[in-house]
């Protein structure tokens, strides 16, 4: 294995990060507001290469027909910074998780590839939680500005006790994304300033008081253009060293998992910096090296695998998977926003290329399907069939407001005539952070030689949508329902 490793060490949208050890394994939990399966989990034996693992929430069960795009939407609800943990009293991985309506949900399982379960909905927020087992006592910490502390009871089913523990000063601004930590005789609550800082409490009691201090502030981070890496969490190694993986914002494509080493200093955590900033580059933890699956590559849709989510609660009915994905149509509507089992994949920096293998034979008048670069203001390169006529197009203009109600439904910028049922589709797209990035269009009828069709398109990269660009699988219907296409194969390079 090398010596050093470079950040990101995911360059892919995981933000809000929260990162265990189980024995000799790390998992990485993080945010995926509407999308579903939510709070994905990525496991590693090195801190440094990442598989998909799983889902802490199989389905956004969240009392909220809005998840299944009935009677309204969920774009950018659902699940942010969430707590995940492990008991080992019990062998159970925890989930915790406030959604809008001041809801606090708790999902579990028995390892984290098995099926979760909600156990629990405490009628409160844990705003941004953090949650530590301390001689099997469940604590959560949370909050935002006004930091509380919450003893759980043993099942984490009801609250013993609140209250809080530190209040921002004004000077500081606001504090939020809350872990908390016991090492030694001090618990430590590890809070981020967004999006630029990050703090440290410290007491010798769960219930303060607490001393305070910064960790960094404007620090530069390791992706040119990107910003300072902060929120996340703390692991201990089985060597007993001390990491800290933050998240690094990186728009268009998303937050990024940033690592580096963590020492102590009169019982402080202090981060290690090279030349002022956070490293681009640090030595690799002292962790023996196992492979993991590759986050990209090709996939044929043997099965449906931990790398994809669903923009919104799917209609289990309307899709397959097996002998490659078959998507049915499940929303007549002209709005793809609007439209139910768009399956997304996060796209890997800093830029990729994505080809999909699409049959369209079975499409009906009034269908578009194909492949969309996904965020609130989005393109697409698929087929549109109407009148018995199939032609490939390429449509921009999708947009959303920032109250995430649509604004634009898309216009075609370029088209061409095609037929025999067969096509695939390609966008590369350019996610190094900064404005003006694009994504190109193309589009083959052998799968060899391929044509440029439509404008590149220009992302965006404002933070408020939180989640980055995705590329997405949709198939929809403006007329009726009853069309369907497969996608054969999905390969990303």
């Amino acid at each position: 294995a090398p010596s050093t490793f470079s950040n990101p060490v995911v360059w892919q949208d995981f933000a809000d990060g929260d990162i265990v050890r189980v024995g000799d394994v790390y998992y990485y939990s993080a945010s995926t507001m509407h999308h579903s399966p939510g709070a994905p989990i990525l496991r590693s034996y090195d801190l440094v290469n990442w598989e998909y693992a799983g889902h802490s929430v199989p389905r956004l069960d969240f009392d909220n027909a809005a998840y299944d795009m009935s009677g309204g939407r969920a774009y950018v609800k659902g699940i942010w910074a969430s707590a995940f943990n492990y008991r080992p009293s019990n062998s159970t991985y925890y989930w915790l998780g406030c959604t809008e309506f001041n809801r606090t949900y708790v999902y579990t399982a028995s390892s984290v590839g098995s099926t979760w379960t909600k156990r629990a909905r405490l009628n409160q927020c844990y705003y941004d939680a953090g949650l530590l087992f301390d001689n099997d006592i469940p604590y959560v910490a949370y909050g935002n500005g006004t930091i509380s502390v919450a003893q759980l009871s043993s099942d984490l089913t009801s609250q013993v006790r609140a209250q809080t523990v530190y209040t921002t000063p004004s000077s500081i601004g606001t504090l939020e994304g809350a872990r908390m930590y016991k090492r030694g005789n001090y618990y430590y609550i590890w809070l981020t300033r967004p999006a630029n800082g990050q703090y440290v409490l410290r007491s010798t009691s769960p219930w303060g008081p607490y001393e305070q201090r910064q960790v960094l502030l404007d620090l530069p981070g390791p992706i040119s253009g990107g910003g300072v890496p902060h929120q996340g969490g703390l692991v201990q190694t089985q060597n007993g060293d001390w990491w800290y993986m933050a998240f690094t914002d990186a728009y268009p494509g998303g937050r990024m998992p940033t690592l580096a080493p963590i020492t102590w200093s009169g019982d402080w955590p202090v981060l290690t910096t090279v030349n002022g900033r956070w490293g681009a580059s640090y030595p690799r933890p002292n962790l023996p090296w196992r492979p993991v699956a590759s986050m990209v590559g090709t996939d044929n849709f043997a099965s449906l695998g931990h790398q994809w989510e669903w923009n919104h609660n799917p209609d289990t009915s309307k899709f397959s998977v097996g002998s490659g994905l078959r998507l049915s149509t499940a929303t007549v509507t002209n709005d793809l926003y609007s439209a139910r089992n768009t399956l997304t994949r996060r796209i890997q920096g800093p830029s990729s290329t994505a080809t999909v293998e699409l049959d369209y034979s079975q499409m009906a008048n009034g269908d578009r399907a194909g492949l969309a670069m996904l965020r609130d203001s989005s393109a697409w390169i698929g087929i549109r069939k109407d009148n018995g006529v199939t032609r490939v197009s390429m449509t921009n203009g999708l947009t959303m407001n920032t109250s995430w109600a649509t604004t634009g439904t898309g216009s075609e910028a370029a088209g061409a005539a095609v037929s025999g049922g067969r096509i695939w589709l390609r966008v590369n797209a350019n996610i190094q952070p900064g404005s003006g990035r694009t994504a190109t269009f193309s589009y083959s009828t052998n799968g060899t030689t391929f044509t440029n069709l439509g404008p590149a398109f220009t992302l965006n990269n404002a933070w408020q949508f939180f989640m980055g660009y995705r590329f997405g699988l949709f198939n929809y219907a403006t007329t009726a329902l009853g069309g369907a296409v497969t996608v054969n194969q999905f390969a990303m390079t």
